[in-house]
């Protein structure tokens, strides 16, 4: 049995049942509900938490979903000959199939657990980096990428010889699409980059660039991580050829993500950890290795996240993801016209076509005082770099106060932060 939440008429509490949860009208108050730790106080007020780029807080719906394996179904997957292993073998890939469905992939197969978005992108800068990718060859990255995102690339090029060419942004923080237009040729092997930008909630026009990509028969490597909480993502209508994300970001536990690969090319890729789950046969002369998508998957599974992370997107599913998005923009909208009232806020990405993550700075304040300013007064940010280094030199500044927003914060809180802002400002200046 797993357990998922149901909204009855007159709370939000959760009940155990079979069922998936139903598909639910918006209601701010009942969702707000679903997650336990927005009650917390913190220095005796209400804790604000906007640094869900950094990571989403977890429903009772999943908290649940994850504590009822450990409670009722815990055991090692695969090859036990008990009903316990049996039970979580079946929840285990029940999870990889949801997971499938979720990114609308064709293939149950093309679903590999990780670690996250990180181990992700390594495995695929090490399995098919190696083999596909040889001296003179191009990698294309971007100016917005995520550290984890530029880091394996860069290792992969030290090990083969292949050069890094970088999409440049333009002034509002977007990609220059004409310049990486100039970057593509007969060279390009590879195109890795973000949906979302987790700086500065930039969200790139993948669709049109990984079109592109395949016009010089380049693969394209999207990093996920911040979009599948805002976005409804669908692998196949992208036709992009690896889709990297983070369970914990979409409200899952941490430790748990997702790599998708096009089928064809999983198959001809080597692995890249060996031991346990990813054998067929060993001998001391040789081993050969298991099918897809067994032969990636290594060790022992993170199951409970596996089903955690299955059971995250029971909960986004049980909503109308365009309403959940609308709500997003008008929060968006509401905190960048609210911030830009206070004198000396500059609202980093201004004119562009975003998700809901403001970046700002204040002249005469450092961002990590503001942060801790306002950390005092309940309300949780992030500042600095965001491991997005080479966009914060590109920006010519050292980092900024970053709030980023989800489908249950309030107008209510974003009005909390403007005043938090104000008195630390009156400490500060």
């Amino acid at each position: 049995m797993t357990i998922h939440t149901m909204t009855n008429m007159n709370n939000s509490a959760l009940v155990q049942t079979t069922e998936k949860p139903i598909l639910r009208a918006f209601d701010i108050k009942k969702i707000r509900g679903d997650f336990p730790i927005l009650s917390t106080k913190v220095n005796g007020k209400p804790l604000v938490y906007l640094d869900n780029g950094a990571t989403g807080q977890k429903p009772g719906y999943v908290i649940n979903a994850v504590s009822h394996y450990y409670k009722t179904t815990n055991s090692n997957v695969h090859r036990g000959a008990h009903y316990l292993s049996d039970k979580a073998t079946q929840e285990f890939e029940q999870s990889r199939t949801t997971m499938q469905k979720f990114i609308n992939a064709e293939h149950r197969e093309e679903i590999l657990w990780t670690r996250g978005t990180t181990e992700s992108i390594n495995l695929v800068a090490q399995s098919w980096g190696q083999r596909n990718i040889g001296p003179g060859d191009e990698i294309i990255l971007s100016t917005l990428a995520h550290h984890s995102n530029i880091v394996p690339w860069q290792l992969l090029s030290e090990q083969t010889g292949a050069t890094i060419k970088v999409i440049n942004i333009k002034d509002n923080g977007e990609l220059d699409i004409e310049q990486y237009k100039s970057l593509l040729g007969n060279k390009t092997k590879l195109v890795a980059i973000g949906h979302i930008s987790n700086a500065l909630g930039v969200i790139n026009p993948i669709k049109e660039m990984i079109k592109l990509a395949h016009e010089v028969h380049a693969k394209v490597l999207i990093d996920g991580a911040q979009a599948v909480s805002h976005i409804q993502v669908d692998v196949q209508d992208l036709d992009c050829d690896f889709y990297a994300f983070s369970g914990h970001k979409m409200f899952a536990p941490m430790g748990i993500g997702i790599l998708y690969g096009k089928k064809d090319l999983l198959e001809k890729m080597p692995p890249w950890q060996g031991g346990g789950e990813m054998i067929e046969k060993v001998t001391f002369e040789k081993t050969t290795f298991n099918k897809l998508p067994y032969k990636f998957e290594a060790g022992t599974p993170n199951v409970s996240g596996a089903i955690g992370i299955a059971a995250a997107a029971d909960y986004l599913n049980s909503f109308d993801r365009k309403m959940l998005s609308d709500y997003e923009s008008y929060l968006l909208d509401y905190a960048t016209t609210s911030l830009e009232k206070i004198n000396g806020l500059k609202v980093v990405g201004r004119d562009c076509h975003k998700a809901s993550v403001i970046s700002f700075n204040i002249d005469g304040c450092h961002a990590q005082d503001i942060g801790m300013m306002l950390d005092q007064q309940g309300i949780a940010v992030r500042t600095g770099h965001h491991c997005a280094m080479p966009l914060m030199q590109a920006l010519n500044i050292d980092g900024t106060v970053r709030a980023s927003l989800c489908f249950y914060n309030t107008t209510k809180e974003i009005d909390q932060l403007c005043k938090a802002i104000g008195v630390a400002l009156g400490m500060l200046l």
